[in-house]
Parts: structure tokens; sequence; C-alpha cells
């Protein structure tokens, strides 16, 4: 048989040849055109099967040119994880109209950005920015090119106008460091600040610190620009609703984030546009009483290519609850099969759908849509318009301002009842608002982040999730059920053969064992914080039998009871009795009359540990709750520092924040 370098080699190059060498281009021709065809055609590239046959549009990455053409003055960028920070870009955006001014809220990473220094070149113009931090203070990942391009220029934007608001939470060390960043680069780039940095505090109510940094900022644009308020306060859609009444269903969405029937024909690489669907091949509680449900489920990814390394994050994206769906759809009246497109009105826009479209409602609510959290302020600001209650209307309106009567009372009604759409609903009779325009407001459903509990060193096929389920009673009497945690306990492994499906992908972390195994480890994880640590110490093992010098790997673990929740006691048992977990050190918080916690243990080894840490270059690696717990540890080794190492408080802080530049203290925390 001929191989494609037979063709190509000296020997089948001479005119003795079987074939010539215009056979061969024309035989090579047909080949790939069969092979084009087969594969693609088959997969749905010629888009028989998608929405829209028309050729994708040539993107513009110009945003200058962009805002020329459709005479825009304002552009809000979005540095967003989550989304929260776009849709307060969206509301800046919505907000501008109100002032006579015309924006766009914008993704920084579709555009070229060094094209910034040119906004100039457009009247009364001015840049938003509004940065979430994510992680160890670092950018979000639409935002990475944008804060490297600023941190490596020397472009000069004299005669830029902007204004920045950071997201953040205070319980993390490195709080709003993006939104800092940016808003202190900007001004030193000769940027011209038109009012003040905005810092939001999710730790508190990231909502209420945006509405008031949004309620004094837009009066200072108004002074900077010499322009006054249109006093138009009415909706403003951003979509218009298209119903599909005769859809081949083909061409419908049913869950996917990406590319049409991407869940029926699975392509890697997989990414959060392109997810994978990992069959459960485990399901099992991990606590043996109590009244809550620990669980670890591991999910197959033999035919994926997927690759991980302890200490990475899968990504999963669940389903809301299919009976508050259809409470949703019953409680508005209307067909949740009913097929629909929600198309945007700004034509120029690069986002032409909230969620994916042609998609039914059903989908939407099920798959897309946050319908399980609290609704923000403006959702019911917009909303009150579909009230027939004159009082239900005033104290919708109330709820959204930003009197201290309205604040209380969206605290009280809202956040402290747990009040989700279908409550709010349920609880205001004249509500009645259009389920298009409920859709577009509700944001989008994320997807959830576990930390990886294996290694790809021991099981390369199969990532495996310990979680705890969220379930309870609110003030008001409505049980609140988390969303991911109770679809993936519904996940259950059966004997009939068929296997529940959980759509993820792998998110990359910076949570890494030592490069060289010799070095000590120093984990702390109490609770579902213990789900790294068991990919490591797995690992730990694995490179001992590899025959590498391993160092000493300690263990410090929380829970309530021995008897209840000590999760994965057999395991890290077994690892120590077969010397790869050097210590195993448990809190059993409520076992006796005093708690004792992680930080207790710490303290009781200060000596040990401060020479683990000192003297013998450990590592410490800290997974779990952010707002109390590593908080208390972060404490604990400086009074260990400051007792055993005889250092003063200021030298103990500033030790241990070497020990993170150096990639020795790592912390995986959630608040």
């Amino acid at each position: 048989m001929l191989t494609s370098s037979d063709l190509l080699s000296d020997e089948y190059q001479t005119p003795e040849t079987l074939l010539g060498s215009l056979d061969i281009f024309v035989f090579s021709l047909i080949a790939g055109l069969l092979i084009y065809w087969f594969f693609f055609r088959k997969e749905g590239f010629f888009r028989s099967d998608v929405f829209s046959t028309e050729p994708p549009p040539i993107r513009e990455t110009s945003f200058i040119e962009k805002m020329k053409k459709t005479n825009r003055n304002v552009v809000v960028f979005y540095g967003s994880q989550t989304g929260t920070a776009e849709e307060f870009a969206n509301r800046l955006t919505k907000d501008a109209h109100r002032y006579g001014m015309k924006g766009m809220a914008t993704d920084p990473e579709e555009y070229d950005m060094s094209e910034l220094s040119r906004l100039k070149e457009i009247p009364n113009s001015m840049a938003v920015f509004c940065m979430a931090t994510y992680g160890e203070g670092g950018p979000t990942d639409n935002a990475q090119e944008f804060c490297d391009w600023m941190q490596g220029t020397d472009e000069d934007l004299e005669g830029v106008n902007f204004a920045v608001f950071g997201l953040g939470n205070k319980t993390y060390e490195h709080f709003n460091a993006t939104g800092k960043y940016t808003d202190k680069r900007l001004a030193e780039l000769r940027g011209k600040r038109v009012f003040d940095l905005g810092l939001g505090d999710d730790d508190s109510n990231l909502e209420e610190d945006f509405i008031s940094w949004k309620e004094q900022f837009w009066p200072a644009v108004c002074e900077f620009f010499g322009v006054e308020a249109t006093g138009e306060e009415s909706s403003i859609r951003q979509f218009e609703l298209v119903v599909h009444n005769d859809i081949n269903m083909n061409q419908v969405y049913t869950g996917e984030m990406g590319r049409l029937k991407s869940f029926q024909t699975q392509k890697p690489p997989f990414d959060s546009k392109n997810l994978f669907l990992a069959p459960v091949t485990v399901n099992r509680k991990l606590n043996k009483g109590g009244n809550r449900h620990l669980m670890h489920i591991e999910l197959d990814i033999m035919d994926s290519k997927i690759r991980y390394d302890a200490g990475d994050h899968v990504a999963v994206y669940p389903t809301n609850d299919a009976a508050v769906v259809n409470r949703i759809g019953e409680r508005l009246g209307v067909d949740l099969d009913t097929v629909i497109s929600l198309k945007n009105l700004d034509e120029e826009s690069n986002k032409k759908h909230p969620f994916p479209c042609p998609s039914t409602y059903r989908t939407a609510l099920t798959h897309y849509l946050d319908i399980n959290n609290t609704p923000r302020k403006n959702v019911l600001y917009e909303l009150s318009q579909y009230t027939s209650d004159p009082q239900e209307q005033e104290n919708m309106r109330k709820m959204a301002s930003a009197s201290p009567e309205g604040k209380a009372l969206y605290q009280s009604w809202v956040l402290d009842s747990e009040r989700n759409i279908l409550a709010i609903l349920e609880d205001l009779p004249s509500l009645n608002p259009p389920i298009d325009h409920l859709c577009e407001l509700l944001p989008r459903l994320q997807a959830r982040y576990y930390s990886i509990a294996s290694s790809n060193k021991v099981h390369p096929t199969s990532i495996h999730i310990c979680a705890v389920v969220i379930e309870y009673t609110t003030k008001i009497g409505r049980v609140y059920k988390g969303v991911a945690t109770n679809w993936l306990k519904n996940k259950e492994v059966t004997e009939n053969g068929h296997k529940h499906t959980v759509p993820m992908y792998v998110r990359r972390s910076q949570f890494r064992l030592p490069f060289k195994p010799s070095n000590p480890v120093i984990m702390i994880g109490p609770g579902t914080g213990i789900a790294p640590f068991v990919g490591f110490i797995q690992e730990r093992a694995w490179q001992k039998e590899q025959g590498k010098d391993v160092g000493e790997t300690i263990l410090y673990f929380g829970c309530r009871h021995k008897n209840e929740d000590f999760l994965y006691q057999q395991e890290l048992e077994e690892f120590e009795r077969a010397g790869v977990l050097t210590q195993l050190n448990v809190a059993f918080s409520r076992d006796q009359e005093h708690k004792i916690y992680v930080q207790h243990l710490l303290k009781k080894n200060k000596e040990q540990l401060w020479k683990l840490i000192h003297s013998n270059n450990a590592h410490i690696y800290v997974c779990g709750d952010a707002r109390n717990m590593a908080r208390d540890v972060h404490t604990a080794f400086y009074e260990i520092a400051e007792e055993v190492g005889g250092l003063t408080h200021t030298q103990a802080v500033d030790y241990f924040k070497k020990l993170v530049t150096k990639g020795r203290y790592s912390q995986d925390v959630w608040s």
C-alpha cells in the first residue's frame, strides 16, 4: 500500500513510476474531497443542522470603529468570570441612554485593547471598566490579555476619560486587586479619571455597593461632560421576542453551551463552550450519620482526551429542578415548550442572544437561566411595571431604590427570606410579567467548580468529586435546595445499564504539589476542603511506588464527629499505615464540650511545623472556607512564627507573604 511518505519519496518521482505526478495530484485531490465530505458533512459542517444558513459575519476587532459607525460615546468593558460584572456593564449601558449618551457593553477579549488611546477621537467619550478580581488577586479569564497589555504598554492615554468599578470579596487577601490595578494603571498612562474608583464587596452586598457608586458616578459624568439626565426611567428592552411556530426541532438548542448538537456528537477539545458529557460511574454517600449528605462521585472521562492534574478544578453545568421550572410555567400560564429566540435589538452587538437560541422556554429555564438565587434589584424594578396592584408595585420599586427604607425592605423581604423568582411570583399575585422579558432579565446559570479529589497518575480515566448537598428550610418556611449538589445527588448509578451524565470540562489551577517530591507538604482541609488532598496523597503514594524520594506528607483534617463525617477515613488510615501519610491529624469539633478546630492542632504541633517550614522548605496548602477557617489558619501560622521563630507580628506577616510569592503557601478557598 502506498503511504503519503512513499508518494513524496524520490523513488516515486521517476518517470518509470506507476503513477505520474498529475495522477498523484488528482488522486490526492479526490481523496481529500472524499474525506472532507465524509467527516465534515456528517458532523453538520455544511450547517444543514443549525439555525442560520448564512456565513458567520466578519467580527469587528476595532471597538473605536464600531463606536464611530454606531454613534456611541460610552464603552463599558467588563472583566467577568460569573457574569456579574457583565450584568453591571449592561446596566451602565442602559443608564447611559437616560443621560443622553449612547453606550455599549464590551468584552475586552473580543477587541484590540491597544486602540484605547484612540478613544479621544470620539467627542465626549468615556470608557468604564467593571473589573472582577478572580482567584488569588488575578484578572478574570476574559480580562487577562487586557491586563497583560496594561502592564507592558507605555501608551499615552492623555485625553482618554475613564472610570472603574471593581468587584471583589473582602474574605480574600487581595481584595479587588484587579479593579485597583486598572484604575491606578490607566491614571499612570495619563488617562483622565472621571470619577473615583468604586469597590464592591461580595462578602457584604455587591449590588448595593454598585448602586451607591453609580448614583454618585452619573452626576459626576453629567458635570464632567455638561449633560443632563433626560428623565427617562422607562424600561428599556435589550432583546425582542421571535416565536418559531414552524421549525425543525433539529435546529433547536436543548442545553448545549456552544455548538448545536454538541451533546449528540461529542468532539474534543472540551472547554466551557464545548462540554463533555461524562458518565457517572460512582455516587456514594461518604458520611456514616448526621442529617447532612456528603457524597463522593466519579466521572468517566475515558473517551474524552481530557487531561488533568491533582489540584485542578472540574466545572460542572447543572440543570434547574424540573418541578420549579414547571411551577414558573404554571404561574405565568405559558406553554413552556414554545420555541423562541430572543434577538438583540442592537444589530451591531456581538451578543446576539442572552442564551443559545432558538430554544424553548423550558430549556432556557432548565439549562440557561438562574431561577434559584434571589433576584437583583434591577430585576425587581423592571418587573414592577407588570403588577396590577398599586401597593405591590410601590413595594417592588421601593426595594429597587437606594432609599434606607427600600434597602431595609429588600434585605428582609428578598435576601434574608431567600426568595427566588418563583417565590416572588407566588407571593405577589398581581405580578404577571411576559415570560420572554423575565428570561431576558434573569442572569445566566453558572458552572459550579469543584476541587478534583483524585490524581491523574492513579485515575487517568476518571475525575472524582467530593461535595455536600445543600438543603435547608428558610425563614419563611420554604425549602431551599442547592441547584448543583441536589442535581448531582440524583445522578444515581443503576444496574440497568443506563448511566447518568454530567456536562463538564477541566479548569486548570495553580494549586500544585511541589516540583520536587522530596519537599515536605502540610495540607489543611476541613470538611469537603479535603478534596484536592485526596488527589495529592494518591499522587505521593504513586511517586513512592515509582521509587522517588518523597518528603513528609502531613494532613490536618476537621469534621464534626468521628463516627459521622470523618470523610475518606478508611482510605486515609490505609495511607497512614502504608507510610504515605506521615501524619494524620483530625480535629473532631463537636466530640467534646469545647470545640476543636484544625488551627488548634496546628498550634499544638508548632515546633515541628516551624522546623518543616523554616528549615526543610515545606509547602503549605489550605483548602476550604475563606471567611473563617483560612483566616484562622493564617493567624495560627503567624503565631507559630512569633512563638517559635521569634519573629514580631509584622515580620511574621511578611514571612508568610514571601512564602505565597514563592509558591510555598497556596490556597484553594471559597466564601
